[in-house]
């Protein structure tokens, strides 16, 4: 059987947990489903920013290729 993840312990961790947890009123099912939300969110995040990125190094390399042309 694989080990279990383990992750690094932190105070912080502790907290916003808690936290989190509160603001659900306790739910278990009402906090699983804020972090999916905000997992969600985050990953469209990235996924917008690599799009802008990627757009970025297409023009960089374009006005590299324009300049060594010249």
């Amino acid at each position: 059987m694989p080990e279990p993840a383990s992750f690094p312990y932190s105070p912080s961790y502790e907290q916003a947990c808690d936290r989190l947890i509160a603001m659900c009123n306790g739910d278990a099912r009402s906090t699983i489903k804020a972090l999916i939300l905000a997992n969600e969110y985050l990953e469209i995040e990235l996924s917008e920013l690599r799009t802008k990125a990627s757009h970025l190094g297409v023009s960089a390399r374009q006005a590299r290729a324009r300049r060594d042309r010249a």
